[in-house]
């Protein structure tokens, strides 16, 4: 039987963290280790989105978590471990932590990416508005540039479509002007809808 196949009759077919139904993905806990099976859970768009820090934390609807992290599945207790001490701050969050134990295997697993470290804060590309920045968006300069090591000039109101996102610098993306790919500052552009 295909993972996916166990993870819907598993889950009853809803998000194993927010029991939301529809739009559900396969999500394999990292770290991923090849000669280990059975670290996936379902979840839905929005959680993933939230645990892959691709979009701000949403406290709300995080608060999910006060069921999911008593699941009998251990990659879903560890997934809520996480989230939960990213949104430590929240108190609700602070007291769930103080209640989950786990042995040492899955102490080391739920810590090993990190994740407990850092806080709710998420870095993403935003435009000059403040509006996030998505793979294959199309954005309007708000600044004539020139481009540098080329004789070209980037002219205010240039319209550069299926932009890609710089991976670790969230002031910077790459798209096309005149067929040649260039480097541009995410403060100069605006979002077109």
């Amino acid at each position: 039987m295909r993972t996916e196949d166990l993870l819907k009759s598993r889950s009853n077919n809803q998000c194993e963290l927010c029991n939301a139904a529809g739009h559900l993905n396969v999500y394999d806990v990292p770290p991923a280790a090849s000669n280990v099976t059975g670290r996936e859970i379902y979840i839905c768009d929005k959680c993933l989105a939230q645990v892959e820090k691709k979009e701000a934390l949403d406290p709300a609807h995080w608060t999910c978590l006060t069921t999911a992290m008593w699941s009998e599945v251990v990659p879903v207790q560890v997934v809520a471990w996480r989230m939960l001490n990213r949104l430590r701050d929240e108190s609700w969050a602070a007291e769930q932590i103080d209640m989950m134990y786990f042995d040492e295997e899955t102490l080391a697993w739920a810590k090993a990416t990190g994740d407990h470290e850092g806080d709710a804060a998420v870095d993403l590309h935003k435009d000059s508005n403040g509006a996030v920045l998505n793979n294959g968006d199309s954005v309007v300069l708000t600044k004539t540039l020139d481009v540098k090591g080329s004789s070209l000039k980037a002219a205010i109101g240039t319209v550069v479509k299926n932009i890609r996102l710089v991976p670790g610098n969230t002031e910077q993306i790459e798209g096309k002007i005149e067929g040649q790919t260039i480097v541009i500052l995410t403060k100069y552009l605006r979002k077109q809808n």
